[in-house]
């Protein structure tokens, strides 16, 4: 019996005694404070703290996992961490963006996230494919039309949204919105975000298909790439699918 609490003693210690610093928790400080036992039950009690003790450790290595990096985990287990350490882990973050439409209403939540992710400070990857290439054309950019077939936001029934000139009105209206609330447009946002350091890649298999060329895009595309380069680039952040 001796032996055992010995044991377990040596286990949940092993790496403090070699300097490596572990988040205080209530397990571990009635352990180092507790006196060797000698009958079974407090023996079975000891192993018990010792469990949890481990459930403890998973849980703050879980946390860390997630990107909270505290100095210090308090005795109910919330992750103190400071306004410099999560500005910190702002910065080292990552934002990928696949923009697969070309409509107006969809080009612009995929720039307004990448333009603010940058701002951040985090890196960003916005991957076009298929429709989404109207957004970085040059002979389209500057023409996206706001999607009004299928659209309930808007309040415009089908039977109304399929009247030639709709679109072109709907368009319009937004635009002029955009533009009393100063709203940048289009082109103008996805060069403030490339200025900010967002890498806009293009589908080398959408462009295939389309019969693109490279001189077809706009200049601040950084490359065309395949599926398989977008996956490592993306590795390790957020995606987002628009």
């Amino acid at each position: 019996m001796w032996t055992i609490v010995r044991l377990i003693k040596r286990g949940i210690f092993w790496d403090r005694a070699f300097g490596v610093p572990r988040p205080l928790n209530p397990v571990t400080e009635l352990l180092s404070t507790s006196l060797l036992v000698k009958d079974a039950e407090s023996i079975t009690f000891c192993m018990l703290l010792y469990t949890l003790n481990a459930l403890t450790e998973k849980y703050n290595q879980f946390i860390r996992n997630f990107g909270y990096s505290s100095n210090e985990v308090n005795r109910l287990g919330t992750v103190q961490v400071s306004g410099k350490e999560r500005a910190e882990e702002r910065a080292a973050g990552k934002v990928s963006i696949i923009l697969s439409k070309g409509s107006l209403d969809m080009a612009y939540p995929a720039f307004m996230i990448a333009q603010t992710a940058a701002a951040m400070g985090m890196e960003v990857h916005v991957f076009v494919t298929f429709w989404g290439f109207d957004v970085i054309r040059k002979d389209r950019v500057n023409s996206l039309k706001l999607t009004t077939v299928g659209n309930t936001s808007l309040g415009i029934p089908n039977i109304l949204a399929v009247i030639p000139g709709m679109t072109a009105l709907a368009t319009r209206m937004m635009k002029d919105r955009m533009s009393k609330n100063k709203v940048p447009e289009l082109y103008q946002l996805i060069k403030q975000s490339t200025e900010l350091g967002v890498k806009i890649h293009a589908c080398s298999t959408t462009m295939a298909v389309l019969g693109l060329k490279e001189s077809d895009l706009i200049p601040e595309v950084s490359d065309v790439v395949g599926a398989a380069t977008f996956l490592q680039l993306s590795e390790g952040g957020q995606v987002i699918f628009i």
